[in-house]
This record gives C-alpha cells, sequence and structure tokens, in this order.
C-alpha cells in the first residue's frame, strides 16, 4: 500500500460508471466464473485499492482488468490499472512513472506474460463485438526515452542462455490460454509458413478480415514461449512473435483500433529484441511511426524514427534503412519541411541502390521492394504539396512508376497510388486526369478491409472542392460521399431505401 492514491484505476474506475459496491459484487461474480469462489470483496477493500493505492493480491488484478476491458470496449492491462506485477524490482519500478507509458522497458521475463494476456484481452473483445476504442497514444517522446538505453542493449537471451527444462518466470496470466510444452523447428517452420500467408492477405485484403486469426495465432504463440527452449529454437519462436505482434498491429491500425495498434507495436519491439533481432525491433518502431504520420502527430513520428534508426544496429540492411528514410521524409513533409525532407528521400534512393542483394532480406522487408520505394517518395511528395503545390508533378512522377511495377497481390499499395495520383493531378489543376484516377480507386476499394484508404479518400475528397463547378467532378463527389463509411449521404440513402 503506498497510502497515494491509484490515479490510474480511479480514471478507468470513473469511466466505467460503477460504484464501489457494484464493482466488488462484479469482482466476485467474475473471479467464482474464473475458478476462485472463495473471494470475498467488499466496498471498503475498492476503496482502499482506488483511494490508498492498495495492490490486491492474485487474481485479483487479472480479474480487474478483465472487467474494465469488457466494461470500456478496449484492452485494459494491469499496468493500465496501475498496479504491478510481483517479482518486479524496486529500481524497476523506479525507471518507470508518468513518462515511461506501461512503465517500459519491460522486463525479459514479462514480455510472454504480457503478450499473452494482451492477445486474451483482444480476443475477448472481438468475441463480444467490442471495438478497441477510447485510449490516449503515448507520445512518441515518451516512448522513445523510455526504451532508448533498453534496446541499445543486448537481449539477456544472448547474455543468459536458456536451458531446455527452465521456465520463464512468468506471470500466472501467461499460462492462462496455452499450456507451457516444448516444441520443435517443424512446428516453428509451420508457424513462420503462417505468418507468410498472413501477411499476403493483408496486403491483398486489408486488415480487417484476418486480424483475428493472427491475435489468436500470437496468443498461443506466447504461451509457448513460457518454455525455454534450446537457443536456436528460442530465437526462431521470439522471431514468430515479433512478426505476429507487427501483423496485428499493421491490422489494427488499418481498421482505425489505435491505442491497440501501438501496443502490439512496442509488444513487437519487445520480442524482436528478446530473439537478439534488432533491426526487426527498429522495423517495428517504424511502424508506430507511420501510424503517427497517419494520424496527424508527425513531431511524434520523428521521435520515433529517431529510436527506430539508432536503435536498428549496424547489421540493419541498406533496403531496410531506405525504408526508414523514406517514413521519415513522409513525417517531414508533413510540417511543411522541403529540405529535410528532399534529404531523407535522397538518402534512401542511395541506400536502396547500394544495396546489391548479396545478403537475402528478412522475411519482413520482402514487402519493400522498388514500387514501394516509389509508392512513399509519391505520398511525400504529394504530401509536401499540400504546403508547395510546384512538387505535385513529382508527386505524379513517382505515383505512376509505382503503379506501373507493382506487383499482384498488392491490391492496399495499388490504392494508396491511385489516391495519391489522384490527389496531385487535384493538387497541379489536371482534373480531368484527376478524376481517372480517383475513380479506379473507388473501383478497387470495395475488395479491400483497409480504414486507412477510406481516410486517404477524405484527403483527396476535400481536394475536390475547388472543382465543385466541373460536372464529372461533381459528379465524382456524389459517389465518394456515398461510397465512404457512416457518410451522412450513404445513411440518408439506406434509409430512403
Amino acid at each position: 500500500m503506498t497510502g497515494e492514491p491509484n490515479t490510474r484505476l480511479a480514471d478507468l474506475f470513473g469511466l466505467a460508471g460503477w460504484s464501489k459496491g457494484e464493482l466488488a459484487r462484479l469482482v466476485n461474480r467474475q473471479a467464482a466464473a474464473m475458478g476462485h469462489p472463495q473471494l470475498a470483496t467488499d466496498t471498503s477493500r475498492v476503496r482502499r485499492w482506488i483511494d490508498m493505492g492498495e495492490s490486491p493480491r492474485d487474481p485479483v488484478p487479472k480479474v480487474l482488468a478483465a472487467l474494465f476491458t469488457e466494461r470500456l470496449g478496449r484492452v485494459v492491462t494491469m499496468e493500465d490499472l496501475g498496479f504491478v506485477r510481483h517479482g518486479r524490482t524496486r529500481k524497476r519500478r523506479e525507471a518507470g512513472g508518468p513518462g515511461h507509458p506501461d512503465e517500459l522497458p519491460w522486463a525479459p521475463e514479462r514480455t510472454a506474460a504480457v503478450l499473452t494476456e494482451f492477445t486474451g484481452m483482444d480476443l475477448m473483445l472481438n468475441r463480444r463485438g467490442l471495438v478497441g476504442a477510447g485510449a490516449a497514444l503515448a507520445a512518441g517522446s515518451a516512448l522513445s526515452s523510455a526504451m532508448h538505453d533498453w534496446l541499445h542493449t543486448d537481449p539477456a537471451l544472448a547474455t543468459h542462455p536458456p536451458r531446455a527444462h527452465d521456465l520463464l518466470h512468468a506471470d500466472p496470466a501467461g499460462f492462462d490460454r496455452y499450456e507451457a510444452a516444448p516444441i520443435g523447428s517443424q512446428e516453428i517452420d509451420a508457424l513462420e509458413r503462417s505468418v507468410e500467408v498472413f501477411r499476403a492477405w493483408d496486403a491483398s485484403r486489408g486488415g480487417g478480415l484476418q486480424r483475428k486469426a493472427v491475435v489468436g495465432q500470437l496468443n498461443e504463440v506466447g504461451g509457448m514461449l513460457a518454455y525455454r527452449h534450446p537457443d536456436h529454437l528460442q530465437r526462431r519462436l521470439w522471431g514468430v512473435a515479433a512478426n505476429l505482434a507487427v501483423l496485428a498491429g499493421w491490422m489494427s491500425h488499418d481498421v482505425g483500433l489505435e491505442p491497440t495498434a501501438q501496443k502490439y507495436f512496442v509488444i513487437a519491439a519487445h520480442a524482436a529484441r528478446e530473439g537478439g533481432d534488432r533491426p526487426r525491433a527498429g522495423e517495428a518502431l517504424s511502424r508506430a511511426a507511420r501510424q503517427m504520420v497517419h494520424l496527424g502527430r508527425p513531431d511524434d513520428a520523428l521521435d520515433l524514427m529517431k529510436l527506430a534508426r539508432s536503435g536498428s544496429g549496424e547489421t540493419t540492411l541498406p533496403r531496410t534503412r531506405a525504408m526508414l528514410h523514406t517514413i521519415e521524409a513522409w513525417a517531414q513533409a508533413s510540417m511543411g519541411r522541403a529540405q529535410a525532407m528532399r534529404r531523407a528521400l535522397g538518402e534512401a534512393e542511395d541506400l536502396f541502390v547500394s544495396d546489391k542483394g548479396d545478403v537475402p532480406p528478412p522475411s519482413w522487408m520482402q514487402m519493400f521492394d522498388e514500387a514501394d520505394l516509389h509508392g512513399m517518395q509519391a505520398l511525400a511528395y504529394r504530401t509536401l504539396a499540400e504546403h508547395d503545390p510546384a512538387v505535385a508533378g513529382i508527386a505524379q512522377r513517382h505515383a505512376k512508376r509505382a503503379l506501373e511495377i507493382r506487383e499482384s497481390g498488392r491490391q492496399r499499395s495499388k490504392i494508396f497510388d491511385y489516391i495519391s495520383m489522384a490527389s496531385a493531378c487535384f493538387i497541379a489543376d489536371d482534373p480531368e486526369q484527376a478524376d481517372r484516377y480517383a475513380r479506379l480507386a473507388l473501383v478497387s476499394m470495395g475488395e479491400t478491409s483497409s480504414h486507412r484508404t477510406w481516410d486517404r479518400l477524405r484527403e483527396m475528397y476535400r481536394l475536390t472542392g475547388q472543382f465543385s463547378g466541373y460536372a464529372k467532378i461533381e459528379n465524382l463527389r456524389e459517389e465518394i460521399e456515398l461510397a465512404l463509411p457512416n457518410s451522412p449521404s450513404r445513411t440518408a440513402r439506406s434509409v430512403r431505401v
């Protein structure tokens, strides 16, 4: 007991709208359903948790996390409730704090437990038809300052080789959904193949349709990680966890579950580092940076990109570093910094060309090819064109080249290219060509479940306003209004029908 109010629990308690007596009854009922019928919580106990900072004993934190997750419709973990897990040292508690979201970085033995707990809660929300909303994104500077020193050090796995019979000292939550047991190389082969299938589906159809399957697979991998395998297998399993967590985050971002997405990107960075793959950890953080630019927070993105680049280590391949520079360029363009954007894109081009392909790229970088390089250049210049319309023509050239060389199966990326091209044409005062590419985007969007494509389409729609006197553009505007999810025009048409 700290004697100080638990402000995290108090804030969530206020959002939930329960009385203290009601929460006590719910805790007893939920605990009994989870196999703990002996638990007897009362109003005074709840008051001590909130007002005096008392930490309840197991299984109460887990019970409370489940109750708040269901009530608020988003994943709520024990850390979100302000409870420190058993076994945490005073030094680590002091390292966390208001500037360190979720008291980052996590201790090595906690990653598997956090992964399993978070995915379990996420799956519960999926089953009950709830949505992950209402939480705030952590600032890029807060994440960067919390994780900087940790990411730049060697992982514990490298300095303390595991023994096959040792179990990780994970919290009991880590064993809820999967009984810890050893697995072999064939099982990991199958898991790695499943990641490729999920990744290809996401690129083609968007994140909405397979997100639950990816989260479920990640939940099982978290349980597998509760068992200490031989070093070479443990590293591969951490790699699978990192890849699945990035996918879960990207799919969550793709459907608008932003706080959930950020949590998965942080989990992915932890998993990658535990497996000794710092370039993968850096790439996971770069996804969080792209999310920030998309949400209109480029300054946060730049904080994260600085960490992603410096933390990736010297073994990062040139193509990976090129990709990181394109994200920085997009963030700089969002802030109207033309010189910084051009410098970042120039470095990206040089690095991309310098990659001779003599070292096979990791599986998670195979999606970044020449088409993606041009696509990101088009996006950066199209974004900068909002500040300097003279560069719209450069955006058009890159978007056109990206469309010419896009491989099949990359439908979502092609839609983004169409929208970048149409937007650049509108800015360049070429409504005829803009109309053509906008309609190509509209036709393609019905085949995906990506909310991000609709967000970009809304940005393009704003640019059509200056051409409202053109009959063709007026018709396009009407079609976009009817197609956009939750648009007033679409709702009115549904009512009339």
